[in-house]
């Protein structure tokens, strides 16, 4: 399947006044054309800070990215790229969906004009068409009396729909690549279904390819064709949908999928809980970062990194458990 996105060797270090945050280290992964990318991890583990790198929004007076990194979008590295470049990337080629509309969408501007505004710029067409535009996007992402709506203010819709404008700007230029990030954070149950259920639509009717951030397996679950997860900066695990879920390898994803609640349990019983707290990314520790916190740690995962093992072609796990030479564990 055709590659439209390749990130190699990926470190990002945040600059604070406490020191240096090592919040994404030594990532590699490649998005391929129309399938959806799942992201899973607690929050602080640097799955946030990984998609604004690649759109390059990261703020450059406290971040840092290695020289050796590369994040190659139509054979050009995003990371070389001039503030120009840049600009004439995000909307058109990649675009975001961030978790919080109220605090992107501007509430001195209609939604019309908002939305018209990545037309104007990357279409290069008047004020009164890019308009026209706007109202079929905003029937694509299923709101009513569109015509009416793009005069409204952000106030005047409720939270799922704010969540369907900030949908309806990132695919106003058809983009390549839609990064969502935390898409449903804040929303009802049920607004969060539509939203993932929109999103899936639009995809399969334009064949865009999809990251999807997220700490809620359960969405995984249902629109994941690939799932990395992600902890303390790291990918520690990838493999398909089925293989994560039914053949997961390492400890961390067997906690988190144990962490699920049961629908059909008939004994009640406490849901269970991962111990212990993701090591410091101030001074992240150099063998295993999960060591502190996994039932199954040996001496050597305290001394020495894991190296990845490839369990198939598609699922990989970067623990000392899946080496040949470990002793025979079951998933708990």
């Amino acid at each position: 399947m055709e590659k439209v996105l390749e990130i190699r060797n990926l470190c990002v270090s945040l600059n604070t006044y406490a020191g240096k945050i090592r919040a994404v280290r030594n990532i590699s992964f490649d998005l391929r054309k129309g399938e959806t990318l799942v992201v899973v991890g607690e929050s602080g583990c640097g799955k946030t800070v990984m998609s604004k790198s690649i759109m390059g929004l990261l703020p450059e007076d406290i971040s840092e990215i290695n020289k050796d990194a590369k994040i190659m979008f139509d054979n050009k590295n995003i990371l070389d790229m001039s503030k120009k470049e840049l600009r004439n990337l995000r909307g058109k080629d990649i675009s975001m969906i961030f978790q919080d509309p109220m605090t992107y969408l501007n509430p001195t501007m209609t939604i019309g004009e908002q939305i018209a505004e990545s037309l104007i710029i990357h279409e290069k067409i008047r004020k009164k068409k890019a308009l026209e535009g706007v109202i079929k996007i905003l029937e694509l992402v299923k709101i009513p009396d569109a015509k009416q709506r793009i005069n409204q203010y952000p106030h005047e819709f409720s939270g799922g729909m704010r969540q369907r404008v900030i949908i309806a700007i990132a695919l106003a230029c058809n983009p390549k690549v839609l990064i969502a990030d935390e898409p449903t954070t804040a929303l009802d149950v049920t607004t969060q279904a539509d939203i993932m259920e929109l999103i899936s639509e639009i995809q399969a009717a334009l064949n865009t390819s999809v990251i999807l951030i997220t700490h809620d397996l359960g969405i995984a679950a249902e629109v994941a064709d690939r799932i990395q997860v992600m902890y303390a900066g790291e990918i520690i695990e990838k493999g398909t949908r089925e293989e994560i879920f039914k053949n997961p390898g390492h400890p961390y994803t067997w906690g988190l999928l144990r962490s699920i609640p049961n629908l059909g349990q008939k004994n009640k019983k406490e849901l269970y809980s991962l111990g212990g707290t993701p090591p410091d990314l101030f001074s992240p520790p150099e063998a295993c970062s999960f060591a502190s916190r996994c039932k199954y740690c040996m001496k050597i995962c305290t001394e020495i990194k894991p190296e990845t093992t490839e369990v198939s072609e598609t699922q990989s796990v970067t623990c000392w458990l899946r080496h040949p030479l470990a002793p025979e564990i079951g998933v708990p």
